[in-house]
């Protein structure tokens, strides 16, 4: 605090009035009255029984009255020139209080300041002649002397908390609008008492502006001259409450920060005394009393998406408030659609605090949007100056952070400037551990949070259920400065990544490879910033190489795979030798692998990073990391389409699994096994692995196991509803691919429901669903364009095409089709280009392009011969057979030719789905051509085969076929 009439005890701040009078006139205190010439003190007219030394204390600090006095100057006072030690001015002082009853009845006369001395703190004044009676009630109405600060231009974004707030201060009386400096609280309690005025007529509202006070035992001589009533008493505040005990009236008691205790204590009296009598409160905390509501004023909201249109960024307060003062400034263009995300940007960096953006658009008219955009990427926006007509410490950001910090405790001080070190949200116990100090238990640097979240310097934001805490970033930016200024920047930056690499490498050791990261999110901008300041420093090296292996799984988990094979990649370069890591850091390569494998920049890249990682380590301890990897490898193997690849991979991770015997390890390899069989084109063995692996998780309790950013559980679930389809049960496969996509569809990371929708959609696609597969495709495409995934992004685009093809425009598949396959070109996801080829083939004969279709099927067929890839052979041949069929001059022989390949395939594979695909067709053929017995003998077996005979439009037109013979 400053000023020395400041005094701050645990339970109250207090500070008397200073009197004017003689040193030797009586003066008054409570009910006593002493008189220094007579040396007689007086309670209630009669003599208080006091020993000398005990008077000569209490003279001495009525002198000196609001000051802390410290025991060393009592002794030069009342004992010149005699030798006493402490403890005799405690047994004296004891004395004293005794005969003042100090403490009983809620009397409080001289305070304890530990470790700094004694003060006296009740209200003092001089022995005057008995005042006048004031005159009758009625003309002493109060008057509204207080400067009511004048209603802005306009409210942005406030009118729904000026009517609230309006409507409960009439209703409960006693309203405290809190929250940080700037943020608009006196342009909201202006805008109340504007719209409360007729409701308490202009004389009777006061408002009461404590901003330039420093004195405590100002407060009541303040509002008793805003209310304009003559009070010459000793106890003001009883006078006060008195005079206004029977009117009606409206008090504003602005910027009340600085002096909490003695406008509580005020406030608590009026609101109990003086039931007419409605309080309205603005300060940075609350002022803690009986009858206070309190309202956290809210910051400017702004917009949520990083790129929002000009019509999205305007419908948000912040923008609005924005560009109406950039308009005074002399700024007179609208808002663009390119400048929208500059703006939500310049809002987002000044977290919707309405005078950090007053300040930065009074700037726009001089320096243009993108000018101030660059101001605020520095500190500058700190010293940008505001209107000269306002406060000085509301004319910068700087001067307002000033006057908040200016009024911390020196340990507060301390500890806001260490949590300037973190990026966005933090917890308690990373606060607690940076920002303490040492030998602390961190219980001291709790209470100093909790005292800056009342204060509105920390903001506290729940996430779920875990309540993490933040820096606006012109707080942050202040902090740092000060943090700096004290030459703890680099000790306090190597404490927080040091405080990161131990809540991540406990992580790893605790939950293992299968970590569910999710719960760490918010740390992710705090392990970025760790990273960097590791990496940046030659001693750190260590701790930043094992921080990004323990920080893999976390970026793997959020799909922010650039980064995850960028910090590994920096972590591998530092790192001497990669034989030397411990097997945590194995996760290095597989970070580089993984993201690879996803952006598909170059396969090369994929096993090189594999590669290193496979031969790791050798013996148990390299079991697991090897594992991991070789199921990163099967996967990318998959992706490019070399499913005999795959298959050979999944099978060598069955064999680790058995070796290292986890079921977890071995949950997972059954669904690999299942998943590669089924693309390697046996439905049966693939139905046996994936039913297997879904019994060892029963065992286990159903745990989420990830890896490789995926979840395996999501993974079984979409690989059992197309082998089901397969193998006859499309009713089933249709109902488990759309509660897989629904449920992934909740997940909090982004890459399941991409997975889900990209793999699922081609079951409900296989069953002519046009109208769910429509729903999810679209809203595949929508989820890839606000989380840009490559691949997925790529067949998604596939996806749609087909679906337009299939719902009969053809031309706008064949578009989107061309646009798809040479993304999935690009991008090696050969996985899926057969089935878009096949699609556009399909699209191309449909419009009567039948060259171009029968060019198109015969290339893919012949591709796909090649790279082994019998999963996609049965459609293939059938749809040469159709498009054979469908040529100007249908060549009969050859499309019944492939379709018995398709079939022979297809029942080769136990795929019975695809077998019913090509013989319905098929059928139609012979029937035309007067074979209606070898017709019924084709399709009759496949039909009866299907242990469901529902769920797809093939069942149905076999159905009617069967029926027709």
């Amino acid at each position: 605090m400053t000023g020395q009439a400041m005094v701050r005890t645990d339970e109250v701040l207090l500070a008397p009035p200073h009197v004017e009078a003689s040193a030797h006139a009586p003066i008054s205190f409570g009910s006593f009255r002493l008189d220094r010439a007579q040396r007689l003190l007086l309670q209630d007219g009669e003599p208080v029984r006091i020993g000398s030394r005990a008077l000569d204390l209490l003279i001495a600090l009525i002198d000196r009255a609001g000051d802390i006095v410290s025991r060393h100057e009592l002794l030069e006072l009342v004992w010149r020139n005699v030798v006493v030690d402490e403890a005799g001015v405690r047994v004296h002082m004891a004395s004293l209080r005794r005969a003042l009853g100090d403490g009983r009845d809620g009397a409080r006369y001289i305070v304890n300041i530990a470790g700094r001395g004694y003060s006296f703190v009740a209200p003092i004044a001089p022995n005057e002649p008995d005042p006048q009676p004031p005159p009758p009630a009625a003309s002493l109405a109060p008057r509204s002397t207080g400067r009511v600060p004048p209603p802005p231009r306009s409210l942005i974004g406030r009118e729904a908390v000026i009517t609230s707030l309006s409507e409960l201060l009439l209703a409960r009386r006693f309203i405290s609008i809190v929250g940080p400096g700037g943020i608009g609280k006196t342009t909201v309690a202006a805008a109340i008492v504007q719209r409360l005025q007729s409701a308490f007529d202009d004389t009777n509202v006061i408002f009461v502006d404590f901003g330039a006070m420093t004195e405590g035992h100002l407060v009541p001589g303040a509002v008793i001259a805003a209310v304009g009533c003559a009070i010459g008493g000793a106890d003001p505040v009883t006078e006060l409450v008195t005079f206004l005990a029977d009117k009606r009236v409206l008090i504003i008691f602005d910027s009340c920060e600085h002096l909490v205790d003695p406008t509580s204590l005020l406030a608590g009296e009026l609101f109990q005394r003086a039931p007419g009598v409605h309080l309205l409160v603005t300060s940075r905390e609350s002022l803690r009393v009986d009858g206070e509501t309190v309202h956290l004023l809210s910051p400017l909201a702004y917009p949520a998406d990083k790129f929002p249109t000009a019509p999205e960024a305007l419908a948000t307060p912040a923008v609005q408030l924005f560009m109406d003062r950039a308009a005074y400034s002399g700024f007179h263009g609208e808002l663009t659609d390119s400048d929208a995300p500059v703006v939500g940007e310049i809002c987002r960096r000044t977290d919707g605090i309405a005078l950090a953006i007053e300040l930065a658009a009074s700037r726009v008219g001089t320096y243009g949007i993108r000018g101030v955009a660059n101001l605020l990427a520095g500190n500058a926006k700190l010293r940008l100056a505001g209107r000269r007509t306002v406060v000085p410490r509301h004319q910068t950001l700087e001067a307002m952070l000033d006057w908040s910090f200016e009024l911390l405790a020196e340990l507060e001080q301390r500890v806001l400037s260490r949590l300037s070190v973190f990026v966005g949200l933090f917890s308690i116990e990373a606060a607690c551990s940076v920002a303490g100090s040492a030998g602390d238990d961190g219980k001291a640097t709790m209470v100093s949070i909790a005292s800056l979240v009342d204060k509105s310097m920390v903001w506290v934001q729940p996430v779920g259920e875990v309540v993490f805490y933040r820096l606006a970033d012109v707080t942050r930016a202040y902090a740092m400065t000060k943090l700096q200024e004290v030459e703890e920047l680099e000790p306090i930056s190597r404490r927080h990544a040091r405080y990161f690499a131990s809540l991540l490498k406990g992580i790893a050791l605790e939950h293992g490879a299968y970590a569910d990261m999710r719960p760490y999110a918010p740390h992710i901008n705090n392990v970025r910033k760790a990273l960097e300041w590791s990496f940046s420093d030659p001693e750190s090296h260590a701790v930043a190489v094992e921080l990004a292996a323990d920080a893999v799984p976390l970026f793997l988990n959020l799909w922010l795979l650039s980064e995850g094979r960028h910090w590994s990649r920096f972590a591998l370069s530092a790192s001497d030798e990669i034989k030397e890591l411990p097997r945590r850091e194995a996760r290095l390569p597989e970070a580089s692998a993984h993201s690879a494998q996803n952006t598909q920049d170059d396969a090369q890249e994929f096993s090189d990073a594999i590669e290193p990682g496979t031969n790791l380590l050798e013996a148990d301890d390299g079991e697991m990391t090897r594992f991991r990897l070789l199921a990163g490898l099967n996967s990318f193997l998959t992706t490019l389409g070399d499913f005999e690849g795959g298959l050979a991979t999944a099978k060598r991770c069955g064999i680790i699994a058995d070796r290292i015997g986890a079921l977890s390890d071995r949950v997972i390899a059954e669904w690999m096994l299942a998943a590669s069989y089924h693309t390697g084109g046996d439905q049966a063995a693939a139905m046996t692995h994936c039913e297997r692996g879904f019994a060892l998780e029963a065992e286990i309790g159903h745990p989420e196991i990830r890896l490789f950013g995926y979840d395996h559980h999501l993974r079984a679930e979409l690989a059992l509803s197309r082998i089901l389809w397969l193998r006859g049960s499309p009713a089933r496969a249709c109902r488990l691919v759309l509660e897989t996509m629904e449920g992934a569809a909740l997940s909090s990371l982004h890459g399941d429901y991409s997975m889900a929708a990209a793999n699922g959609v081609a079951v409900l696609l296989w069953s002519g669903n046009t109208r769910d597969s429509g729903t999810h495709i679209d809203r595949l495409i929508a989820h890839v364009e606000t989380h840009p995934f490559k691949l997925n992004a790529a067949a998604a685009l596939a996806l749609k095409g087909e679906w337009l093809v299939m719902v009969g425009e053809p031309l706008a598949g064949i578009a989107a089709l061309q646009e798809a396959l040479k993304m999935l070109n690009r991008e090696q996801f050969q996985m899926v280009v057969p089935g878009a080829a096949r699609a556009l083939a399909d699209g191309l004969a449909q419009s009567g392009q039948y060259r171009e279709a029968q060019t198109m099927i015969d290339e893919v067929t012949s591709s796909a011969e090649r790279m082994g890839q019998k999963f996609w052979l049965p459609d293939l041949y059938r749809t040469k057979g159709e498009i054979n069929l469908k040529a100007p001059s249908p060549d009969v022989e050859a499309a019944e030719q492939a379709f018995l390949v398709s079939i022979k395939l297809a029942g080769e594979q136990g795929a019975i789905g695809w077998e019913l695909k090509a013989a319905i067709p098929l059928a139609r053929l012979l029937i035309g051509r007067q074979r209606a017995a070898d017709a019924l003998a084709l399709l009759a077996p496949i039909y009866e085969a299907h242990s469901e005979r529902t769920g797809t439009t093939d069942l149905a037109d076999a159905k009617s076929i069967l029926e027709s013979l």
